[in-house]
């Protein structure tokens, strides 16, 4: 007898008792048992806060976004032990795949994004920064710090390997640390997950914590610096949501419940044209990929009335040509469901939505299964039904299997407020080569949609499908679908964490955020593109200047870079120019003048210029007028295992009264040390 094992408080512990049965979904046969007896979860909830939350926080987003990609690798030279586990959950490996890869897709994910779209710092700055008076020393600026909590993470059973990384991912850049809660029916495959996590020695101690069996009290020792995020049932994200714990300490909560999916097909997209193809294909493919156990599979296929019958054949068609079976047998492409409560649970909600429709593909009682036992294994057949759209069933149950009912529509206006009846879904999908009617189909079904993909011949060789998260983008619905976000990139990440409005002087401010302001003290002296990033600091600073812009200077740069636009040419057109009154020098001409005072052109620690940001023209440049350069460091960013990082600097270019004529950052790359 397997007993699957938890770890908290920093070690691996086996309960005491004999545990509850898990069964290979294919054939029946024990696979493991579960038990969490014997774990305290209060004392887990504290070993996360008091040791994994300082290690995290520790380390900048970077430090962690790197940790996070060698995971990831790490896990990629483990997929084999886990596609075979997950074959046991009744997975083929195709369905395997779109779970062990897909999780490791988002750790890679997340770690590209924490690179490249937050600081290597442990602050995160968020948004403008407000002037607050007249005077410019009274300004504010939102941050984002870490949560001093854990990050519970209640998982459902149909993705036990990419759910637990979806929700860690996040929390992880974020700095704050995971306790993770699997299903039973699949929590073999996701203890294997957590083995080859801990083993890999990569994570600060108490980052990661997981609970095999019942959640017990755990939910009872949440704090308001606590996070739990659920994936499942409606039902059960409704009494997580009212827990006592939760409701008391206003306990940040995000359910991802199940949701009535649904796809919209185009009128424009008869039997022939590639759109109706592409309906039908990516139909059956959501019903019969793990089994049609997705959380955004599609439960509500709607069609123009008169393409009902072609769209039930078509799809009939090639259901027919699903083999289903034991994963492991040859040509096998659909496998079983999670267990055979599962199938009943099918069976029970086939039945309610029969009352409103008809099956045209299927048998829920009957099924031909290759390599394994039909009653041993959860195997039950794809079925196709065609319903009634102003019943109340279709809208309301949802079989969690490879079941879709085909609803008839007649215009814009009725098939919107049919997918607006689900009330609330994760995803939904148009399928449509009509721009118009896709427009309209977004714009009225989207408050009622967490994602929408519209399909065509356009994207359709790129497009990931109807039923695939993607780590870039939010994942959660309004209403039914639990009124929550998970993912959706850095959105993600600050959904862990605690965004602050810090009002204070420039200088305080600058300090706390490690970001020069407007206002704040400059240093000058050395050139600052003489000093390496280890010398250099926020607030450094060069003034250059005057220089005179003469018309010559114009007609040159007209001439020299075919920009002859008439307000730099032609006096008598530039005269007439409301904005102008005359002829102004280019903008660019300006930002050159600029770089030509500012710049050290001796060999040194800045390697390159690699951009401009924020760049905005103010105050027209007329000939004769003469310019000043200001540049001050604004923020240092130093990359991980790199010689060099990036500096951003303030260029503010002003005329000879004082007024600023353009403002924008320059983006350098500074070695770290001098050579």
């Amino acid at each position: 007898m397997t007993l699957l094992r938890s770890h908290v408080s920093g070690s691996w512990h086996t309960a005491s008792d004999e545990g509850t049965p898990l069964r290979d979904a294919v054939t029946g046969e024990e696979v493991a048992r579960i038990s969490s007896t014997g774990v305290d979860m209060a004392a887990a909830l504290d070993y996360g806060r008091r040791v994994g939350g300082p290690a995290l926080r520790e380390l900048t987003f970077h430090q962690r976004a790197a940790l996070l990609k060698a995971l990831a690798s790490h896990l990629r030279e483990h997929r084999e032990e886990l596609y075979a586990l997950s074959a046991r959950t009744g997975a083929t490996l195709g369905d395997s795949k779109f779970d062990v890869d897909g999780g490791i897709g988002v750790l890679f994910a997340y770690s590209s994004k924490g690179k490249r779209e937050l600081p290597n710092d442990t602050v995160y700055v968020e948004g403008d920064v407000e002037p607050l008076g007249k005077g410019g020393t009274f300004l504010a600026q939102h941050i984002a710090t870490p949560l001093r909590g854990v990050a519970v993470q209640i998982n459902a059973f149909n993705f036990p390997v990419w759910g637990p990384l979806e929700k860690f991912a996040p929390a992880f850049l974020a700095g704050v640390p995971s306790l993770v809660k699997p299903a039973s029916q699949t929590a073999y495959l996701t203890e294997k997950l957590v083995e080859l996590i801990i083993d890999s020695g990569l994570l600060p101690d108490g980052s990661l914590q997981f609970v095999c069996g019942s959640a017990g009290d755990l939910l009872d020792h949440v704090t308001g610096q606590d996070l739990v995020s659920f994936t499942g049932s409606a039902s059960t994200a409704q009494k997580l949501r009212a827990h006592p714990a939760i409701v008391r300490n206003s306990v940040r909560f995000n359910a991802e419940a199940d949701s009535l999916n649904c796809s919209i097909l185009g009128p424009d997209a008869n039997p022939g044209t590639p759109e109706f193809d592409l309906y039908v294909k990516q139909l059956v493919t959501e019903m019969t990929v793990k089994a049609g156990q997705k959380c955004t599979a599609i439960r509500r296929a709607f069609v123009p009335a008169e393409l009902l019958d072609d769209v039930a054949e078509a799809v009939s068609a090639r259901l027919a040509k699903v083999v289903v079976g034991n994963p492991s047998s040859e040509g096998v492409r659909m496998g079983a469901l999670a267990s055979l409560e599962q199938r009943e649970e099918v069976r029970r909600s086939l039945k309610a939505l029969q009352a409103a429709g008809s099956i045209v593909f299927g048998d829920p009682e009957r099924v031909e299964v290759t390599g394994a036992d039909a009653e041993r294994g959860a195997f039950i057949s794809p079925i196709l039904l065609k319903g009634d759209p102003e019943r109340a069933e279709p809208h309301e149950v949802e079989a969690f299997g490879p079941v879709s009912t085909l609803l008839p529509y007649t215009s814009v206006e009725q098939v919107i407020g049919y997918a607006a009846r689900g009330e609330g879904s994760l995803a939904g999908s148009i399928v449509t080569g009509d721009t118009e009617f896709a427009r309209e189909i977004v714009l009225g079904v989207a408050p009622w949609h967490g994602r929408l993909l519209v399909l065509d011949t356009d994207d359709a060789k790129e497009s990931t499908g109807h039923g695939s998260p993607m780590p870039q983008l939010v994942h959660g619905g309004p209403g039914r679908a639990g009124g929550g976000e998970e993912m959706g990139g850095i959105r993600g990440v600050l959904h862990h964490m605690q965004r602050t409005a810090v009002q204070a002087s420039p200088r305080v401010l600058s300090a706390v955020t490690g970001r020069w302001v407007v206002g704040a003290p400059r240093a000058e002296g050395v050139h600052p593109f003489r000093k390496s990033l280890a010398e250099l600091k926020i607030g450094d600073s060069v003034v250059a200047g005057p220089r005179q812009v003469t018309k010559a200077d114009v007609d040159h740069f007209a001439e020299f870079t075919g920009d002859t636009f008439y307000a730099h040419t032609d006096p008598e057109a530039a005269a007439a120019n409301p904005l102008f009154g005359g002829i102004v020098a280019h903008g660019y001409l300006v930002v050159s003048f600029a770089a030509g005072l500012f710049v050290s052109p001796e060999p040194g620690p800045v390697l390159a210029n690699y951009g401009l940001e924020n760049l905005r023209f103010l105050t027209p440049v007329k000939p004769g007028d003469e310019l000043t350069v200001t540049l001050t460091c604004k923020q240092i960013t130093p990359r991980e295992n790199a010689d060099y990082g990036e500096v951003r600097w303030d260029a503010d270019v002003t005329n000879a009264t004082g007024d600023s004529v353009a403002k924008y950052d320059v983006l350098t790359l500074v070695s770290k040390e001098d050579s």
